[in-house]
């Protein structure tokens, strides 16, 4: 968008014949003029034609170079500064390039926020993201919005603004005054995850060299660890071989069966079709994929259930099981719940822990191996669901009191 081109200004010709050079930049109906610092006779300026024939002379060679430079620079610096101010003024181009840089103005937290959600956009519409992530980071832009504008009464704040104090009252508004579809306040870990969110868009800002240091790192916010709800195996059973009235229930139960036995999500159950059904060389299927959250690849032995269900529904669903939206799966499993007994608060992510604790590591599965059929990014996601198998504890323990005994 820069249109750059060299001059050199003859009335200002030095004793020894030369003459300096400037350039003229343009960008629309502003230019500007930039002494180079460089000099050249106004003969060899010609002849050379403005230095762009080959040249022979070692030092038009090297001022040809430094040049050059300049050009590259000034493109450079200008598109550094056109990605948070499209309205650039000139002005402030020629001050940074000169290093008088006099009233440059600071980034925008939010112009931040806004960028990196624009562009993780883009990765949903390409399907490598999901979309409820996408849903959480527009919620932290909300959130970051409403609380500028409360405490500050400003639609935007400039981030070298953001200290220490800003970071304990922000916390305060999320956990105390926040409000959302009639509810005040957030808990703990929705707020520790919130603050997750701010350093991943303020991290993209250093990745684009709009930022050099991420303010939310001061955050030293913990999440409360709770036992993640699961099935025991009576439970997981219980729902098993109970036979439902309704096709709808039924429908859900085979749904939720079907995430107990292989531990995916929900968004990644409902992707799956039979492309990602494998056989491998001993004749076992797999299911082969990648996780929407995280894009980390979790291929999983299909058991015998899991298989049982997918062959219920191969020719009457284009997926592996039916699709049914989060919020009527976690309505009919509250049902499926009270129909059987069991006193839990079922939802659809309830078959995930029941795959990590009661169906793997309560079966002797190394934690290794049940880290790579989730897709976690480390294992001490995994070792979340260790803590609470007691009877893995007891069954590692039993030789030991019949020794004692």
């Amino acid at each position: 968008m820069l249109k750059i081109f060299f001059y050199i200004r003859a009335e200002k010709v030095k004793s020894n014949g030369e003459a300096p050079i400037y350039a003229k930049v343009t960008l629309g109906n502003q230019n500007i003029t930039i002494s180079t610092g460089k000099y050249i006779s106004s003969e060899r300026w010609l002849f050379t034609n403005k230095l762009r024939n080959l040249l022979k002379l070692e030092q038009e060679k090297v001022l040809k170079k430094s040049l050059d430079l300049l050009v590259l620079n000034l493109n450079k610096k200008f598109n550094e500064i056109y990605e948070i101010y499209p309205d650039i003024d000139l002005s402030i181009l020629k001050e940074e390039i000169s290093g008088k840089v006099k009233h440059r103005k600071s980034i925008l937290i939010l112009s931040i926020f806004e960028k990196h959600n624009i562009d993780f956009a883009k990765k949903v519409n390409n399907n490598e993201r999901a979309a409820a992530s996408l849903q959480k980071y527009n919620r932290s832009l909300d959130l970051m919005k409403n609380f500028i504008k409360k405490t500050y009464r400003k639609d935007d704040i400039e981030i070298d603004e953001i200290d220490g104090a800003f970071i304990y009252n922000l916390e305060s508004y999320l956990k105390y005054e926040s409000e959302f579809k009639g509810v005040v306040g957030i808990k703990n870990n929705s707020v520790v995850k919130y603050f997750t969110n701010f350093k991943t868009m303020c991290n993209f800002g250093i990745r684009l060299n709009l930022i050099d240091k991420n303010p939310f790192n001061k955050y030293d916010g913990k999440l409360k660890v709770r036992d993640a709800t699961f099935l025991t195996t009576e439970e997981l059973n219980l729902i098993e071989s109970k036979t439902f009235s309704t096709e709808r229930l039924e429908k859900v139960k085979n749904i939720f069966l079907f995430s107990c036995y292989t531990g995916y999500a929900p968004i990644d159950a409902c992707n799956l079709t039979l492309s990602n059904l494998m056989q491998d060389s001993n004749g076992l299927y797999w299911i082969k994929t990648d996780r929407v959250k995280t894009g980390i690849r979790a291929n999983v032995p299909v058991l015998p259930p899991a298989q049982k269900i997918i062959d219920k529904y191969r020719d009457s669903e284009v997926g592996l099981i039916p699709k049914l939206s989060n919020q009527k799966m976690n309505a009919y499993l509250k049902e499926i719940a009270d129909l059987c007994g069991i006193d839990k608060n079922l939802t659809w992510y309830v078959s995930r822990h029941t795959f990590a604790t009661t169906v793997t590591l309560g079966n002797g599965i190394k934690i290794e191996n049940v880290s790579a059929m989730m897709g976690h990014t480390n294992i001490k996601q995994t070792q979340h669901y260790a803590k609470v198998l007691d009877a893995s504890v007891m069954h590692d323990m039993s030789k030991l009191m019949e020794k004692y005994k």
